[in-house]
């Protein structure tokens, strides 16, 4: 992707037209800039592109990043380090040249915004602004506090939250932007809400804010939680929250009800202040109306940008046979009409792409001919990297009887996440003690948008295995499918709703330990997957399903289009006769234990 010139700034679109405001913590807005850690980024990178294309009046808010998450570097032995990541916005993209002063930490904090236009396949705009607190006349330590993606303590993120509301909604208002709804992408831009009370209240003391004025708020507010897992949603101390934010909205904070446990919590603001309320797939709405019983929780399942995520082959496929599909991603669903060995030849040249650039990368070659399963996410707990290699000698079996087995893995571990570096340690002990001529087991490093596209494209299974319920989409086997890769993976997150068994992939059964479940994987890799793998005909089908049922529904185009019909601007209100069928309804589906969020 080519980024304009700082020099040559190309003429903002009109802001007054904008309606929407997302407001996300990361972007991934190219290869080429560290604005994201993973799949929360991807996502809202991949929204603001589905938005471009498909001309929305949308605007984005997020923080420039200007060290990156992090570059990761693994050891012989998969010990992790990082290194930072640092870019300079002065010389990558224009200024909005505007500068916002902000109270922070009881001292005044100045606040610039970079932008960078996401453009579309018609020429639309979507102009995304990066706050920056790098600002000559600032403190030195303000100075690097949108530096670090997740970095520094919980006294450093909470300034950082606090930078992303409140100056991102100075920012539109310094612009001339009145957005009619504003989304928060995960809980981190939860003070936009004390934000827009500030200005509806206009100079009033928050204090004196009565339900009136925060339901003027709400009425603006929408708000997308992404994760059952409890470190997901940020949570500081009251001291802290009185120390950066000051009396009066830390106060208002207290009164209007958004502590929760004795701590200041970004979910429960945002679900304070928000109309709407969605989880990212059917699943992840009924766990997390759970652990929030007292909102109203709906669900909008996650998709990605299709044509980010297809391998060039297969996009000049597409462009040949369903020139639309790049504007309507429910054209996808005309990959029938293609011959299913074309659409395996556009993925053997994905494969054949992927192994050369692993040789050229580490030198390690791979055979195109042996079946290739990919793992590759954040290095998490919960995903359970390792239960692919639970019993060591049925994988080794399976692989011999099978004339050959190849597993990539890629991820990265939080800089502070001890248990997960020490997963990445254990991938690299088993594929020292396991390699051989029929089993090749790989770990990748530094998994970012460029590799992560690679192996989506290329391998020809894509494997998921984390503990239910903690799951809440998962993006990575959508792009995968939408390159005719199945998944092999446990019914969460998104997968419940894509697996249609041995059509679009396989579903690891629940079990009622890891063994259980690992034996199920290996039942699955040894009676259904390889023998269909060895029938290309079979194989090419499979294939064709992915990306016909699967690509034509998982993916941005239509979940940006549930946003607008159900979150931005939704039908009239139910009557009370239909509100109540549909809570019976709800009240009656079956959902899994609550996880607890602490």
């Amino acid at each position: 992707m080519t980024l304009p010139s700082a020099a040559t700034p190309a003429s903002t679109p009109d802001l007054s037209a904008r309606t929407i405001a997302y407001f996300s913590m990361e972007i991934a807005l190219s290869p080429a800039l560290p604005t994201y850690s993973g799949g929360l980024g991807m996502l809202a990178g991949d929204t603001l592109r589905s938005a471009a294309d498909t001309a929305a009046p949308m605007v984005a808010i997020s923080l420039v990043h200007r060290r990156g998450y992090f570059r990761q570097k693994l050891s012989d032995v998969g010990q992790q380090t990082e290194a930072d990541v640092p870019w300079s916005p002065e010389t990558t993209l224009p200024s909005a040249n505007q500068i916002i002063a902000l109270t922070l930490q009881g001292r005044q904090v100045l606040v610039r915004a970079w932008r960078f236009d996401v453009i579309g396949v018609t020429g639309h705009i979507i102009p995304v602004f990066l706050l920056d607190t790098d600002v000559e006349g600032n403190d030195p330590w303000d100075r690097r506090l949108t530096d670090h993606l997740y970095g520094g303590d919980t006294y450093y993120r909470l300034c950082q939250e606090t930078v992303l509301g409140l100056a991102g909604v100075s920012l539109l208002d310094a612009l001339a932007c009145k957005p009619k709804v504003y989304h928060m992408n995960e809980g981190h831009a939860a003070l936009l809400a004390i934000g827009l009370l500030e200005d509806h209240l206009a100079g009033t003391p928050l204090k004196n804010a009565t339900e009136a004025d925060i339901e003027f708020v709400r009425q603006q507010c929408v708000f997308t939680t992404h994760t059952p897992v409890p470190a997901g949603h940020d949570q500081f101390g009251v001291d802290q929250m009185y120390q950066v934010l000051g009396n009066d909205r830390a106060a208002a904070i207290e009164q209007f009800g958004c502590l929760h446990n004795g701590l200041m919590n970004m979910t429960y603001i945002a679900l304070r202040f928000s109309r709407f309320v969605n989880g990212v797939a059917m699943q992840h709405g009924k766990v997390s109306q759970q652990m929030f019983p007292g909102y109203k929780v709906y669900s909008i399942t996650n998709g990605v940008h299709a044509a980010t995520w297809l391998s060039p082959h297969f996009q000049e496929l597409l462009d040949d046979e369903i020139p639309h599909w790049r504007t309507d991603n429910q054209y996808l669903r005309s990959v029938y009409g293609i011959d299913p060995a074309r659409i395996a030849a556009a993925h053997n040249k994905g494969k054949l792409r992927l192994f050369s650039s692993i040789a050229k990368r580490t030198g390690h070659h791979f055979n195109p001919n042996v079946l290739t399963l990919g793992f590759a996410r954040r290095v998490a707990t919960y995903k359970r990297a390792s239960l692919l290699l639970h019993d060591p000698k049925r994988l080794v079996e399976i692989a011999e009887k099978i004339g050959g087995l190849q597993i990539l893995y890629a991820g990265k571990a939080h800089p502070a996440d001890v248990a997960g570096k020490g997963l990445i340690r254990e991938v690299f002990a088993s594929a020292a003690k396991l390699n051989s001529s029929a089993l090749k087991i790989y770990y990748m490093e530094n998994y970012d948008w460029e590799l992560g596209a690679l192996l989506t494209q290329g391998v020809d299974v894509w494997v998921n295995t984390p503990r239910r319920p903690y799951e809440a989409s998962g993006t990575s086997g959508m792009k995968a499918a939408l390159n005719g890769v199945p998944s092999l993976s446990i019914l969460d997150g998104w997968w419940i709703e894509g697996c249609a068994e041995n059509t679009t992939g396989w579903a690891i059964e629940n079990g009622e330990d890891e063994a259980a479940e690992a034996t199920s994987l290996y039942e699955k890799l040894e009676e259904s997957i390889a023998p269909m793998y060895a029938n290309p005909h079979a194989w090419a089908r499979m294939q064709q399903h992915c990306i016909a049922i699967n690509g034509s529904f998982f993916n941005t185009h239509r979940m940006l289009a549930q946003y607008f019909k159900n979150s931005y601007f939704p039908p009239t209100p139910l009557s009370p006769t239909q509100a109540s069928y549909l809570d019976h309804r709800r009240s009656t589906d079956t959902v899994v234990p609550e996880p607890a969020l602490v």
